[in-house]
C-alpha cells in the first residue's frame, strides 16, 4: 500500500538511473536507498517525496547518497537555452548564470554563446 503511494518516487528514481537501488516495505514504512549521480538529482527525489508525504513523512525512509559531490549537477545544453534559463532551473535565479559561466570557462569564452550538446558543470550553490 505504501509502495503504491510513492510509486511516482520510484518511477523518478528509474528515470534518473539511480544506482544500487533497493526498495522494501517493513511495518508500513517504505524503505528506499540508492545513489544519485549529483546532489541536484538527490534533491529532486526528496522534493517528490515531500510532495507526496509532506515535509516530514513518517511512512517512508530514504537513504540516498551522491556519487559526485564535486558538482551540483551536469547539464547538457538544449536548443534555445541560455545560461540565465539554466541558472533559474538549478538555482531559481537568472543572475547565477555567472557562476555557471565561471565554472565552465574552459569551454565557454562568452556567456551569450552556448551551443546544444555542450555539457556544463553546474557548481555547488
Amino acid at each position: 500500500m505504501v509502495k503504491a503511494k510513492y510509486q511516482s518516487v520510484l518511477d523518478l528514481g528509474e528515470k534518473l538511473n539511480i544506482q544500487n537501488g533497493d526498495v522494501k516495505e517493513e511495518n508500513g514504512v517504505l524503505k528506499i536507498k540508492g545513489t544519485a549521480k549529483t546532489q541536484y538529482e538527490k534533491n529532486i527525489i526528496w522534493d517528490k517525496i515531500k510532495e507526496i508525504g509532506g515535509e516530514n513523512p513518517t511512512d517512508i525512509s530514504a537513504n540516498i547518497s551522491v556519487a559526485d559531490e564535486s558538482v551540483y549537477a551536469r547539464h547538457t545544453v538544449k536548443s534555445g537555452e541560455t545560461l540565465g534559463k539554466i541558472a533559474v532551473q538549478y538555482y531559481g535565479k537568472a543572475s547565477k548564470y555567472q557562476d555557471i559561466f565561471k565554472a565552465n570557462s574552459d569551454i565557454l569564452k562568452n556567456p551569450d554563446l552556448i551551443h546544444p550538446g555542450q555539457e556544463l558543470i553546474i557548481p555547488n550553490p
